[in-house]
């Protein structure tokens, strides 16, 4: 049975500094499967990456694409929420074209008149992990009170990492479970946050084509699967709707519309790496880790490495840096970055459902496993 979503604002005092200290409202979708007695209720929060809005990841309305519908079908609380920068969240000077990248100002000409490059009238980045944690805290804490619970289920996708680890780590009393895909993890990256203002720019953008460039590399020939026909089209449109100016975007096509530019935040990140992963034991200890990803993912995988590089990410270093037991590592075979969207989309909806009841796979609470197209999982 479809179950209908809600939509929350939650306030929230911003700690970026471009609206610093101003009551902003974070937008969440919730998606509530559950039945029976309150005390029963198992309750997931579902967290974004760097680039793609919460609702085009999460809960893609296509066929049977959408993570958050299988698993409030599957009986669960399932609340989305999108860090302001991001989807249906304050973008904060995210408006103004003249603070996009000056690197990718040619991808937005118009409403920018390119070249030469503008000048950002925000000369900073927008946020940092730690602001994130903080949008994630003021979240945790509403969804608790809103259902009288204690404890909440993490499932992060790609960047999210940045806030979920961290903030579990913190607040293992708060946390059931992380859930991880495709983490970004620099296994050298720095050990605190850089404190906003940071110089630089607020906005970075993504076309039509760069996203199908970047996607394309991670599906080989031999993964026929992969990549369903079209897909991207769909991806496309649920991107531009959750981006009503970044869709204004660009040159006119000739369905006289504008090509279209999907607007995503540029942030600093600290505070998740090889020592602060293993921290007093909590990941894997007070709360079990399950990562997963695609083994033809070079986003969360450096291709070829970079040792000793903040910006070296490895997914196989974080499930080697927690230090509690109860931790497994999943490998998806014909999968990218993009798993969400793929087609080993259905065995990772399954997987985050026998997860998240057990909190086991195959009966064992740690080891490394493969996932074939079949969804089959095996040692």
């Amino acid at each position: 049975m479809f179950v209908e979503a809600k939509d929350h604002w939650v306030k929230h005092k911003s700690t970026l500094d471009a609206n610093k200290d101003e009551l902003v409202e974070l937008f969440v979708r919730e998606r509530d499967g559950s039945s029976g007695p309150p005390a029963n209720r198992k309750v997931v929060l579902m967290l974004h990456g760097r680039s793609v809005p919460v609702l085009a990841g999460y809960d893609f309305q296509h066929t049977t694409y959408s993570w958050a519908q299988a698993l409030a079908q599957d009986g669960y609380d399932v609340f989305m929420m999108d860090l302001q920068g991001s989807g249906r969240s304050p973008r904060p000077r995210m408006e103004d074209p003249c603070n996009v990248n000056p690197k990718q100002q040619a991808d937005i000409s118009p409403p920018l008149a390119y070249p030469p490059a503008r000048t950002a009238t925000y000369p900073y980045v927008l946020s940092n992990s730690q602001t994130d944690q903080d949008e994630l805290g003021t979240v945790v804490d509403y969804i608790r009170s809103l259902r009288n619970v204690y404890k909440v289920a993490f499932i992060g996708w790609s960047a999210a990492a940045f806030a979920m680890g961290p903030y579990a780590i913190k607040n293992p009393g708060k946390v059931e479970s992380l859930f991880l895909l495709a983490p970004i993890f620099p296994p050298a990256g720095l050990a605190v946050p850089p404190p906003l203002p940071v110089s630089g720019f607020p906005t970075h953008v993504f076309t039509y084509a760069g996203f199908d460039s970047a996607w394309a590399k991670e599906v080989p020939v031999t993964c026929t699967s992969q990549r369903e026909p079209g897909i991207l089209d769909f991806v496309w449109e649920a991107l531009m709707e959750n981006d009503p100016i970044g869709r204004t975007w660009g040159k006119l096509q000739p369905n006289g519309k504008p090509a279209g530019a999907n607007r995503y935040r540029n942030f600093v990140s600290g505070g998740w790496n090889k020592d602060t992963a293993g921290q007093d034991g909590v990941l894997g200890g007070s709360v079990p880790v399950l990562i997963i990803h695609g083994e033809n993912d070079t986003t969360a995988n450096t291709t070829p490495p970079v040792p000793g590089s903040p910006l070296d990410f490895h997914v196989p270093a974080l499930y080697d840096a927690i230090t509690g037991a109860h931790k497994i590592l999943v490998t998806a075979k014909c999968a990218g970055h993009s798993m969400p969207w793929e087609g080993q989309h259905i065995h990772l909806h399954d997987l985050s459902k026998r997860w998240l009841k057990h909190l086991k796979v195959n009966g064992k609470t740690q080891g490394r496993f493969d996932m074939a197209v079949n969804g089959a999982i095996t040692p």
